[in-house]
């Protein structure tokens, strides 16, 4: 039981410093980008800032779990242990990702039915900056060995689909952008993005739904 805990315990401190690393990088993007779309205006570029910004406090969120973890792991407080606390913020991190995901269905639907003129260069530099940043950040949360693997840290999932999410709503929009460049299927972005605000709110529910069942310890059915 003590090396089942000792064990648990290292893969917490891992994923500690793994989402710090990525809450760093995070941020130095997001400043990166504040920054030059200010010299530039770019409305483009500002945007996707302060969303990197929406992302950097989720993740900050998940990391202050973890130093609470590892602050209270051995005190008499906590009769079961310190892990709900990483569940209550995965928890509260999904609910986020269920906003962000609402948030691009209702943005998405608003620009379908009032299209706005895209600047295309612009924001497909945007986009694949923002892949750039979230695929790093994928591969940094992802080195970790088969012997760590914990299912139960919803914790480091929610921070991790926080990311992922990013990173594919990057992906079509690039897709879409190039569409929308070459083709003239303007409509597409909008498409794409409620496809994309649906999928990122399917694995909102998901965590929801597990890390429910964990915090008040009842089965919930798939």
């Amino acid at each position: 039981m003590h090396n089942k805990h000792h064990h648990h315990n290292e893969i917490s401190e891992k994923n500690e410093k793994r989402v710090l690393i990525v809450i760093l990088f995070t941020l130095a993007a997001m400043v990166a980008e504040i920054a030059y779309g200010y010299i530039t205006n770019s409305m483009a570029l500002l945007a996707d800032g302060y969303h990197m910004g929406t992302h950097a406090l989720a993740l900050g969120l998940t990391y202050i779990a973890y130093i609470l973890m590892r602050k209270f792991a051995n005190s008499d407080i906590f009769v079961n242990g310190t892990e709900k606390i990483g569940t209550l913020a995965g928890y509260t991190s999904s609910l986020f990702l269920g906003l962000t995901g609402l948030w691009i269905i209702i943005e998405s639907i608003e620009r379908f039915l009032n299209p706005l003129s895209i600047k295309f260069d612009e924001a497909i530099i945007v986009a694949i900056i923002g892949l750039f940043v979230n695929a790093v950040s994928i591969l940094i949360m992802e080195t970790k060995n088969k012997s760590e693997k914990q299912e139960n840290d919803y914790n480091y999932k929610a921070a991790y689909y926080h990311i992922l999410a990013d990173a594919i709503t990057s992906i079509l929009a690039i897709l879409a952008l190039l569409i929308g460049k070459f083709a003239n299927i303007l409509f597409l972005d909008s498409i794409i993005g409620i496809i994309g605000g649906i999928l990122i709110l399917k694995w909102a529910i998901n965590l929801i739904k597990k890390t429910v069942s964990a915090l008040i310890d009842i089965k919930i059915n798939k």
